[in-house]
């Protein structure tokens, strides 16, 4: 028999059906609450929402549990590739060896963009966010693309548009970084698989073709695949409830492309990496840190401690510190934002005071680390967040526009405002 969830209001008494998810999750489906009882329910930030039913990935943030179709995402990150984690995630498996053969080659075929996008870039200025250049740009795709944006495209339609935009992102976001240091656009070289090509486009010079290092590969891979997907986030909820209106994919990722902007989202890497250079001006005293952060009459905190689902260590910063060791030891570098860290780590994870709330290092905590490792700038840290999450914004709306239950998002409120009063001419006014 079926479970139901039982609501007295007013003296009767309506039932709601249970479900339960794969992973045995629970949800009260009040799809019919409104209309039965009149009432709504009211939950800031949708914390307690479930907003739809999804095969992609699963999140057990009690656990510190994260898996891509199933497959836990340190084995992803150990052994899989961006494109390959890229496939799992649209596709809903892996591929085999000469699907993933044709997969990889779909995206040297579409790496380039059309003559006149690149046009649009010399109407930017120099000091224009690389994440304003990279959101108009994706949605600027649905103008080049037009037989890809239709209300009901074919599944053979989605799935070229899904690569013409993983194709293409790394792309603008290159051309969006010459743009913003004064350089030249690299053209995509089909010779280069796809983070090698990208790296190339970002940092080869005229005359000075940037050298390919394996390792710096490899960290990069790894943080893309850590990205590619976080269920219903905030950027991920906006690519579905834009695409539910039946906007195309380009338009919706664009979207989700502005709201992974906000630094308490994609930019909370950026944070973290200022907040250590500002313990380094303070001379390393992290103790002075923690101690305004534990201040209840201080408004600071600590960035890149605390994850709003994870309430243990967050699975993705145990994967991202050993790249950032392995590539900083492997580079030569000795950044003491990176001892800096370790210390500020150490102090917190002893800290009753942050563990009792649960506060422990997140994906931001080191990945900011890497990429100023790599060499690429505070402000592209968003954008490289953008490239990485595009499989799994790609699949959800691709989930969700296969979905018969989906409907245009349209949540409700509770009005605070005036009650009903009449119009005043403007010389009766007061």
């Amino acid at each position: 028999m079926d479970e139901k969830i039982k609501l007295s209001i007013d003296g009767k008494t309506y039932e709601f059906p249970v479900i339960v998810g794969s992973e045995n999750e629970k949800a009260i489906d009040i799809s019919k609450l409104r209309s039965e009882t009149s009432f709504i329910t009211l939950d800031p930030g949708f914390g307690n929402t479930g907003a739809c039913s999804s095969a992609i990935t699963y999140i057990d943030g009690d656990k510190g549990i994260l898996r891509y179709r199933g497959i836990p995402v340190e084995q992803v990150a150990e052994h899989s590739t961006f494109v390959e984690t890229a496939y799992l995630l649209v596709h809903g498996n892996l591929p085999a060896k000469e699907q993933l053969r044709a997969y990889s080659a779909s995206f040297t075929k579409h790496a380039k963009l059309h003559k006149d996008m690149k046009n649009f870039f010399a109407g930017y200025p120099t000091t224009g966010h690389p994440m304003a250049i990279l959101s108009a740009m994706v949605c600027s795709l649905s103008a080049y693309y037009p037989e890809l944006v239709k209300p009901e495209p074919t599944p053979e339609e989605i799935d070229e548009s899904a690569v013409q935009l993983l194709s293409k992102v790394r792309t603008i976001a290159a051309y969006s970084y010459k743009k913003s240091i004064g350089e030249h656009f690299v053209e995509p070289n089909d010779d280069l698989a796809y983070i090698p090509n990208f790296l190339n486009m970002m940092f080869s010079k005229p005359g000075k073709p940037y050298k390919i290092d394996d390792d710096v590969v490899k960290a990069l891979m790894v943080l893309l695949i850590l990205h590619a997907d976080h269920e219903q986030n905030c950027s991920t909820s906006t690519v579905r409830l834009v695409g539910s209106s039946w906007a195309n994919l380009f338009a919706s990722v664009s979207a989700g492309i502005c709201a992974l902007w906000g630094p308490l989202h994609g930019g909370a890497n950026q944070e973290v990496v200022e907040m250590l250079e500002e313990m380094k001006k303070e001379g390393g005293n992290i103790k002075k840190f923690i101690d305004k952060a534990k201040d209840p009459d201080s408004n600071y905190r600590l960035m890149g401690f605390g994850h709003r689902v994870y309430k243990n260590y967050d699975p993705r910063a145990k994967i991202i510190k050993e790249q950032a060791h392995k590539l900083l030891t492997k580079l030569g570098i000795h950044d003491p934002l990176l001892d800096i860290a370790a210390k500020l780590e150490e102090a917190v994870l002893k800290d009753d005071y942050f563990a009792q709330r649960k506060l422990y290092p997140n994906v931001d905590f080191y990945s900011g680390l890497i990429y100023k490792a790599i060499g690429i700038p505070t402000n592209m840290f968003p954008v490289m967040f953008a490239i990485g999450r595009m499989p799994g914004w790609i699949a959800h709306w691709k989930e969700m526009k296969a979905d018969p239950k989906t409907k245009i998002g349209r949540p409700r409120q509770i009005y605070i405002g005036p009650t009903m009063q009449d119009y005043v001419p403007v010389e009766k006014r007061k």
